[in-house]
């Protein structure tokens, strides 16, 4: 009843989406050593997307 409607232009869901599949693309030429780093990507990821919030 309370929730809020973000606009998110299609340029920007189209470069969110190719940030992402390059990132993919690197980590599977380049894995990652450590499993937190990992962690630490998603966290960053979620928050170029908007979900800010859910960092803690």
């Amino acid at each position: 009843m309370g929730q809020v409607i973000q606009f998110v232009s299609k340029s920007d869901r189209e470069r969110i989406r190719l940030i992402q599949e390059a990132r993919a693309i690197y980590d599977s030429i380049f894995p990652p050593a450590d499993p937190s780093e990992q962690q630490d990507k998603a966290t960053i990821g979620r928050a170029a997307n908007g979900d800010a919030g859910n960092l803690a």
